[in-house]
């Protein structure tokens, strides 16, 4: 018994000890931004006062305030890796102090310039001045370095920083995610900050997903893009590892990806929303897409959506890629991938067709097209543009106006995805893209729903002559007009319905909750007009009311402007054996023969006997 006691008393003190390690106040060389600034001196700069060794001397009246405002930091060479348990902070004693630490970031790495970092906590409420403020890590991965970087234009301003943990290298069986949504952490050379669409930075790009149990690590580039979105304070950003990844739950397997900024849609749903109408309306392909939280060199930038670059890909615009060698025959007849693009000037690849549509040619790339090739597709798109009836795709041009009609987006035309694969006479349109002025989120438009004709039509951003072109087609061609009735039969009677459009958005605001409210820690500007915002809602749950209200209001507008009256089917899904006879109808009743083979994409009916069953072709 007395054996037994002492084992059981060396095991407490064993316990006892493991805990008093977890919670070892770590110690180390302070390390950080050298360039500090002096107050007391017209604010000069100076590495003598206000450095960041006062963020580990004890003292709370003392304090780090960096020269510059942003990307700036204090912290720790530990000397050899250790498991972080716990950080804790103090603000600056003045009175800006308890919030110039919201949005603060704790990050930790193994190579000193942090290039490999990953994020320990990001602060999400103000600190208390005078006193210390404490949060748990859950951070298995040990690190040499750590460092709390300060928020965007806080110069860090931090009284004192304590970092607690056990040594140990650790591993990566459970990180730090900033919300609910996968974090996507990028860190660049040299801490260069990407500031256009030409320069590609350096960079090392960590995703953080699986409630932290999952991470891709890898090395790639990350520079500016988009157009006008770039001219906000918030912005967007295109990353390329430099081999092909597979991110999330994407079915791609690509090198280049975008985080979109959302600025001025402060549902930071709209995009997301829009491909879910885009595969609803059976659209070939829609981009994939999804929500995260970013980081850049450890500052929190706010949520964003990951997404596919539209790029010629296997598992995007599956169009043949061609080469400098592709100019005779029908190597030189594609593929061909086109935007119609009201910025087409500002790119070094691009035409005017001859009804006045600038058109940039994204594919093959203005590095690598010849002569030969930006003849050709100039040509066919003029062709096409005089002959639209043989030369345009009407199913996919029909399906991409029907999600640009129904989102209500005034930019539909602005920018018009298309293209054209080898050996065939016909140029297809899309994906759909951009969508953060649909949804009524559009000053020059809203309300959208009391027009009585399209949006396009109604205010709707045109680039060129698109408007005309769109006219000769949806409201002149009465076959158009038939075959865009069935394509909304079918997608009605598949599903798109207030029910299932409202649940989807009832989805988004929970998954967004968590980051929107950091987002807009980040960007305050949730009652501030920003880009062409219509109202201030004042509140995101407001925000989100008002798409749900307009998806309700926007489904009967389109089924009274179709002059389309829902009706359900009745068809019952049951088994079809299709290697026996069969017969195949449109949703509408419409023969259309004995076999799946050669249909357009879309819903059909198949009747075996007496057995019918709902089929999709894609």
């Amino acid at each position: 018994m007395k054996l037994q006691r002492i084992f059981v008393l060396l095991g407490m003190m064993a316990m006892v000890e493991t805990v008093a390690r977890a919670d070892e106040k770590l110690t180390g060389m302070v390390i950080g931004t050298k360039e500090c600034v002096d107050y007391s001196n017209t604010s000069q700069s100076t590495t003598k006062v206000n450095t960041c060794d006062n963020a580990f001397d004890g003292d709370l009246n003392t304090y780090f305030a960096s020269w510059e405002r942003s990307y700036t930091w204090a912290g720790l060479d530990l000397g050899s890796p250790h498991v972080i348990t716990k950080v804790c902070w103090s603000p600056r004693n003045d009175s800006h102090g308890e919030a110039r630490v919201v949005l603060g970031v704790f990050e930790g790495a193994n190579s000193p310039d942090f290039m490999d970092a990953l994020p320990l906590y990001v602060i999400d409420e103000k600190g208390t001045i005078g006193q210390m403020s404490y949060a748990d890590v859950n951070c298995s991965r040990g690190f040499r370095y750590v460092r709390y970087v300060g928020p965007s234009d806080a110069r860090c301003n931090i009284a004192e920083l304590e970092f607690y943990g056990e040594p140990g290298e650790g591993d990566d069986s459970h990180l730090y995610q900033v919300t609910n949504l996968p974090t996507v952490s990028i860190h660049t050379l040299n801490g260069e900050i990407p500031y256009d669409k030409v320069h590609q930075i350096i960079s090392q790009i960590a995703i953080i997903s699986n409630d932290g149990t999952k991470l891709l690590s890898e090395s790639g580039t990350t520079r500016e893009r988009g157009n006008a979105s770039r001219g906000f304070p918030k912005k967007p950003y295109r990353i390329k590892f430099d081999k092909k990844q597979h991110v999330l739950d994407a079915p791609g397997k690509a090198k280049k990806w975008t985080l979109i900024n959302n600025y001025g849609d402060k549902t930071l749903m709209r995009n997301l929303l829009a491909f879910e109408l885009s595969r609803r309306l059976g659209m070939p392909y829609t981009p994939y897409g999804t929500a995260v939280d970013v980081l850049l060199n450890g500052e929190y930038k706010g949520c964003y959506q990951l997404c596919d670059q539209v790029q010629v890909h296997k598992n995007r615009v599956d169009i043949t890629e061609m080469t400098s060698g592709d100019n005779s025959g029908i190597a030189l007849t594609g593929g061909y991938f086109v935007e119609v693009d009201a910025y087409a000037n500002q790119e070094s690849s691009w035409f005017n067709s001859n009804k006045g549509n600038p058109v940039t040619i994204k594919s093959p790339e203005e590095d690598s097209i010849t002569s030969q090739q930006k003849n050709y597709i100039k040509t066919f798109f003029n062709k096409m543009e005089n002959q639209w009836t043989t030369y345009l795709d009407k199913n996919t041009f029909l399906r991409h106006f029907l999600v640009g009609e129904l989102s209500g987006n005034t930019d539909t035309y602005w920018s018009v995805f298309m293209y054209k694969e080898r050996d065939e006479d016909l140029m297809y349109t899309g994906p759909v893209w951009d969508f953060d002025l649909g949804f009524d989120n559009d000053n020059r438009t809203y309300p959208v729903c009391k027009k009585s004709d399209y949006i396009y039509r109604s205010g709707g951003s045109c680039a060129g002559n698109m408007r005309a072109f769109v006219d000769n087609i949806v409201v002149r061609n009465a076959a158009a007009k038939n075959q865009m009735l069935e394509i909304w039969d079918e997608a009605r009677q598949s599903g798109l319905n207030e029910d299932n459009l409202v649940a989807f958005v009832d989805s988004m605001e929970t998954i967004l909750n968590q980051s929107q409210r950091l987002n807009f820690l980040r960007w305050n500007i949730m009652n501030s007009y920003v880009h062409q915002n219509p109202k201030l809602w004042g509140s995101y749950t407001a925000e989100v009311q008002n798409v749900r209200r307009f998806v309700k209001e926007r489904l009967t507008w389109m089924d009274k402007k179709l002059q389309y009256t829902f009706v359900p089917n009745g068809i019952a899904d049951v088994n079809v054996d299709l290697t026996q006879p069969y017969q195949v109808f449109s949703l509408s009743g419409l023969p259309c023969g004995t076999t799946l083979d050669g249909l357009r994409p879309g819903v059909y009916v198949i009747r075996q006997g007496v057995v019918t069953k709902k089929m999709m072709v894609k």
